[in-house]
C-alpha cells in the first residue's frame, strides 16, 4: 500500500457562527490522483485554503508526510512542497506568459542577494536555468509558442493551463487543482485528463482535484472524497461514489435549491 502524503484528521473551520468544515478526515496516498467533490457551498475550496495556510484550522490536524501544516504560513507550506491553482484565475496581467511562471521560481533561486545585485555569473546562470525550466513547463502544457505574449491575451482554457505551469515551477510534491476544467469544452476536458495523468507521472506528483466536471473527475481520479455542507458524506472509487445514495441526494438537492456560493 502506498504511503500517505497528505493526512487530514478531524479538521474544523468556523466563520463566526457558520461551521464551514466539520470534522473532515481523509488520507491521500503518495502518487495518487484524488478527487474532492460536492455541491456548491460544500466546503471544498475552504479545505484547500486550510491545507495551504490561507485559513488556519480551528481544530484537527493537517500533515504533509511528517510535517504538521496547521500554524504555518502559506509561504512556509509552499516551501514544504505544496502548490495550488485557484478557482478564479489569478495571473499578473502586465506580465508575459513566461514571466508569470518565473514569478513562482523565486523560491528555487540559488543565487544570493549579493550575487543578484552584482549581476555575477552565478546570477546569470541561475536566470538561465530558471528560464529553461519555465519554458519546459510551458511546453508540457502546450503553451511554449505563446511564452512571450501578454498572459491575459490567452484564451480562458490556456490561462487555466498557465496557472498549472506556474504552480509546477515550485517543484511541488502535492499539487492542488481548483476547478481546472471550468469553462472547458468536451474536447478540452478530455485533453486535460491526459495532461493531469502525464503531470503526475512525469513530475512524480500527488494531485488533489476539486472539480464540478464529472467527465474529468470520474475519468482521472482514483479515489474521491465527497463533502456536503462541510461534512463528509462518502468516499471511495469513482464507481462507488457515483452510486452512493447520499451523493445522489446531495447533487439532486443542489439542483433543486439553486447554486450557493462556495464556502
Amino acid at each position: 500500500m502506498a504511503e500517505d502524503l497528505l493526512v487530514l484528521e478531524n479538521v474544523d473551520k468556523r466563520f463566526g457562527g457558520l461551521r464551514a468544515v466539520g470534522g473532515v478526515s481523509f488520507r491521500v496516498p503518495r502518487g495518487s490522483i484524488f478527487g474532492l467533490i460536492g455541491p456548491n457551498g460544500a466546503g471544498k475550496t475552504t479545505v484547500f485554503n486550510l491545507v495551504t495556510g490561507v485559513y488556519r484550522a480551528d481544530g484537527g490536524a493537517i500533515r504533509l508526510s511528517d510535517t504538521q501544516l496547521v500554524g504555518k504560513t502559506p509561504a512556509q507550506i509552499a516551501a514544504c512542497g505544496v502548490a495550488r491553482t485557484f478557482q478564479n484565475i489569478r495571473l499578473f496581467a502586465s506580465m508575459t506568459v513566461v514571466d508569470n511562471v518565473l514569478v513562482a521560481g523565486e523560491l528555487k533561486r540559488k543565487a544570493t542577494l549579493t550575487q543578484e545585485i552584482a549581476r555575477t555569473k552565478h546570477f546569470w546562470s541561475d536566470e538561465k536555468d530558471l528560464d529553461a525550466r519555465a519554458r519546459t513547463l510551458l511546453d508540457a502544457m502546450g503553451l511554449l509558442d505563446v511564452a512571450d505574449v501578454p498572459a491575459t491575451s490567452l484564451p480562458y482554457g490556456s490561462q487555466r493551463r498557465l496557472e498549472i505551469a506556474r504552480a509546477l515551477m515550485l517543484q511541488p510534491k502535492l499539487l492542488l487543482l481548483d476547478e481546472p476544467a471550468a469553462g472547458l469544452n468536451y474536447g478540452e476536458a478530455e485533453s486535460l485528463k491526459e495532461q493531469i495523468r502525464g503531470l503526475r507521472d512525469t513530475y512524480d506528483l500527488t494531485i488533489i482535484l476539486v472539480e464540478h466536471n464529472m467527465q474529468v473527475v470520474m475519468g482521472v481520479c482514483e479515489r474521491i472524497h465527497v463533502l456536503d455542507h462541510g461534512v463528509t458524506i462518502a468516499e471511495g472509487t469513482p464507481t462507488e461514489v457515483k452510486q452512493h445514495p447520499k451523493v445522489i441526494a446531495a447533487y439532486l438537492g443542489d439542483e433543486r435549491e439553486g447554486e450557493e456560493a462556495e464556502a
